[in-house]
């Protein structure tokens, strides 16, 4: 608390301004109320269970703080010592500060990592415009208000600065004039209560001189203050204003508006203002809802020069204290953040994000259903030798030369985007027959051809183009983006400078790159599911392990065979995310198996030559808790051809942490033989292209048995996989051929739960026959 000239401050005033803290608690219920539905809203449109988080937190706090204020209820203070008063003035603020923070971290995380448009604005809106009442509740504890405003806006000026962005940076750096404007305003109404309240005190000794006073030090307070400010009776008529009330709404002479009522004030200021009467109406139509009690803010647009925004406090004598601030700079910085967020600061265009919303409200808005829509790629050819030659300065004149004319020639009727680099978009939406939009496809991209100047320097530049037109019913903006990259390619292999429609024979390419797409979300959302072959002893008696399948089932495809999303994802560079999602959950599967069961998994040529798979796999057994002994890793010999010296590397290192190592469809590969004494090698699968026929083809048997024996030779366990016959099985298990079997003949792939039932109730007794 404030010392003033007198000493410390009493306290009885400390408890009365403590006990102010207490009150007036509807306006959290209200604030309560709005951060909710904001944080719902917001993790509604991104998806992001922080926000789910934040509205829980908000209204747990609330429940908790509301408990805390009826406990001060029912206590009688009137006695208490100036610690005991701290206590509760701290217990406020600790409660205080946790719904503050939560509101700025929110706002913080909007702007830093959800980036989302929707979700900055709501939130950053919403937290700062509950600052307004601040200083209304919280005016009896100067600490109070510095540390809500601090907690609420230091996550967003945190969030602005990890931007990297220098006009971001800028606005965070604004902030703290709010934050300390808000401090002083609070401060100010402090010092003048108290000094009231000193008065009061003595007023039997000096009256007289104390109403001067008082008068003076209200009028100082008032008259400090950067909000405008009027306190209205019951009637709504003035009983005080500030200057600064009266020097934004230029009413001149605070003196004379005493006695009036707040409309003739309001019809006062407009003259003053020179504002039409529709506005008038609208302003005093915003101002009734607040005194109403029906909002808890209201933003006024005085002129395009004066935004004001103004908030109500009613007291139960039924005087109501109305504070105003121009928020005119505020608002332009929000604005201008909307707009570096919506577009792109080089050439002005639409932002891929922004362009996307823009093409579903054109789509949306139209009302007719039989329409046609187009979507046309736009890439610069030869770009790149503009920038090696010219430098990347007098590039991004040519890229806003180029954007200036495809605006110009979009006009009204199409929208034009930049996505990235040197490629543009434009979406031609409700057009009325297929050929009329080929055409104005076509001329478009025509025109973009031709001479610019860029920075001194002339250019003659040719476009490449590819589009797609569909009907409007089939809009689908992805799908668009993929057909029209698909005609864009082959627009640069046929000819430069061509402009190429997606044509039907294009469709199995995109529906590969459709597929691509697809299983980029599925694996980043988690949809991929595992299945388990177990490895039997040779009698069918025991699993001794389970080999981990990756399995995908479509939305629409239904089941996908791994031999076609593997190599898709490997060709993304996504099949080492497949492995740590595999590793992680076969780990955690086992763990439901008995302790001698085992799970093996398959990795990647990919995998062996990165450097994250001892990580993930280190991980996946940390997190479990699985004994590494229990994880047996299998590579293909394939695996072993590249980069052999790093391969053997790593496999040494699984090897040395516990993990037993398997060479996966042995003797199809074109590895030599030496590996198996030179890799960290226990187990050895002998693939099943080795047991097909082998009860009529003696010398595919002959090869099988001698692959056996020279795994046996060099003490490695033989797993012989693919063994679907009774006749097969029993032929193996006469000659002794494995010491593990994998195939349909015990069992096909199965879930985890099936698993551990399996090995709970022993060998079916379909599987017990076919060993007899």
């Amino acid at each position: 608390m404030t010392r003033n000239e007198r000493g410390a401050l009493p306290a009885d005033i400390y408890l009365s301004f403590v006990s102010s803290l207490y009150q007036n608690r509807g306006t959290l219920v209200i604030g309560m109320l709005s951060h909710v539905v904001t944080f719902l809203l917001v993790f509604l449109k991104t998806s992001d269970t922080l926000y789910l988080g934040c509205t829980v937190a908000i209204v747990v706090l609330w429940i908790v703080r509301n408990l805390d204020m009826m406990r001060f209820d029912q206590l009688d203070l009137s006695g208490a010592d100036y610690a005991a008063i701290r206590m509760w003035e701290n217990r406020y603020i600790v409660g205080g500060v946790a719904v503050t923070l939560t509101c700025g971290i929110a706002c913080g995380y909007a702007i830093a990592v959800t980036r989302d448009v929707f979700s900055q604005v709501a939130c950053v809106s919403v937290t700062l415009a509950s600052m307004i009442s601040l200083v209304g509740r919280n005016y009896g504890s100067e600490r109070a208000v510095l540390l809500l405003s601090s907690s609420a806006c230091l996550p967003m000026m945190i969030g602005a600065l990890s931007l990297g962005d220098p006009f971001m940076a800028v606005l965070a750096v604004l902030i703290v004039p709010f934050i300390l404007t808000t401090w002083m305003m609070a401060n100010n109404v402090r010092g003048y209560l108290f000094e009231k309240i000193l008065a009061a005190r003595d007023e039997n000794v000096l009256a007289a001189l104390e109403t001067k006073t008082i008068a003076g030090q209200f009028d100082a307070a008032l008259n400090n203050m950067t909000h405008g400010l009027f306190m209205l009776d019951d009637r709504h008529r003035i009983v005080v204003a500030n200057e600064r009330a009266c020097e934004l709404l230029h009413l001149g002479d605070k003196a004379q508006l005493k006695g009036w009522l707040l409309g003739d004030v309001l019809e006062r200021g407009s003259d003053a203002l020179a504002l039409d009467p529709e506005r008038s109406d609208s302003i005093a139509r915003q101002l009734d809802l607040l005194i109403e009690g029906k909002r808890s803010r209201a933003l006024v647009t005085v002129s395009e020069e004066l935004l004001l925004e103004f908030s109500a406090n009613r007291r139960e004598n039924g005087e109501i204290v109305l504070i105003f601030e121009d928020v005119t700079a505020r608002v332009q910085a929000e604005r201008q953040v909307l707009q570096m967020v919506r577009f792109d600061t080089l050439t002005g265009l639409p932002s891929r994000d922004y362009f996307a919303e823009l093409t579903h409200n054109a789509v949306a808005a139209g009302t007719a259903h039989d329409r046609d829509i187009g979507l046309l790629l736009v890439d610069i050819a030869e770009f790149k030798h503009v920038n090696d030659t010219r430098g990347h300065v007098v590039g991004d004149k040519l890229l806003q030369a180029i954007a200036d004319r495809l605006k110009g020639l979009a006009g009204s009727e199409a929208i034009a985007a930049r996505l990235m680099g040197d490629e543009f978009v434009v979406f031609f939406h409700n057009r009325v027959g297929r050929s009329g939009l080929e055409e104005r496809i076509r001329a478009v991209h025509a025109k973009l051809h031709g001479t610019y100047m860029a920075d001194g320097f002339t250019f003659n530049m040719a476009m490449n183009a590819g589009f797609v037109i569909v009907r409007k019913s089939e809009f689908r903006l992805e799908e668009l983006q993929i057909k029209a990259d698909l005609a864009l390619s082959e627009a640069k292999a046929r000819n430069n400078g061509g402009c190429t429609a997606f044509e039907a024979e294009m469709e199995a390419r995109y529906q590969r790159q459709k597929l691509k797409s697809d299983l980029r979300d599925a694996i980043g959302r988690g949809d991929l599911s595992l299945a388990y072959q177990p490895m039997f002893t040779p009698d069918g008696s025991r699993v001794v392990s389970c080999e981990a399948l990756a399995r995908w089932t479509h939305p629409e495809r239904g089941p996908v065979p791994p031999d076609v999303f593997i190599p898709l994802a490997e060709e993304m560079g996504l099949v080492t995310d497949i492995t740590r999602f595999v590793v992680r959950h076969a780990c955690r599967d086992c763990l439901t198996w008995p302790a001698e069961v085992a799970v093996s998994v398959n990795l990647s040529v990919l995998d062996l030559h990165g450097d994250e798979i001892v990580a993930i796999v280190a991980d996946a057994l940390a997190e479990s808790g699985l004994n590494p002994a229990r994880l047996h890793l299998e590579v293909t010999e394939s695996c072993l051809m590249d980069e052999p010296v790093k391969v053997q590397a790593v496999l040494r290192e699984l090897r040395e942490r516990g993990m037993a190592i398997a060479i996966d469809d042995f003797g199809t590969g074109y590895s030599s033989l030496s590996y198996l004494d030179a890799l960290p090698v226990s187990i050895i699968k002998v693939d099943r292209s080795f047991v097909r026929d082998i009860h009529v083809n003696s010398r595919r048997f002959k090869l099988l048995l001698g692959t056996v024996n020279l795994a046996r030779a060099l003490e490695l366990k033989a797993v012989v996989e693919g063994v679907e016959t009774a006749e097969q099985l029993q032929l193996i298990n006469e000659y002794n051929c494995a010491d593990l079997i994998q195939g349909f003949v015990f069992a096909a792939p199965m879930p985890a739960s099936a698993v551990a039932v399996l090995c709970g109730h022993g060998m079916p007794e379909s599987v017990a026959e076919r060993t007899a």
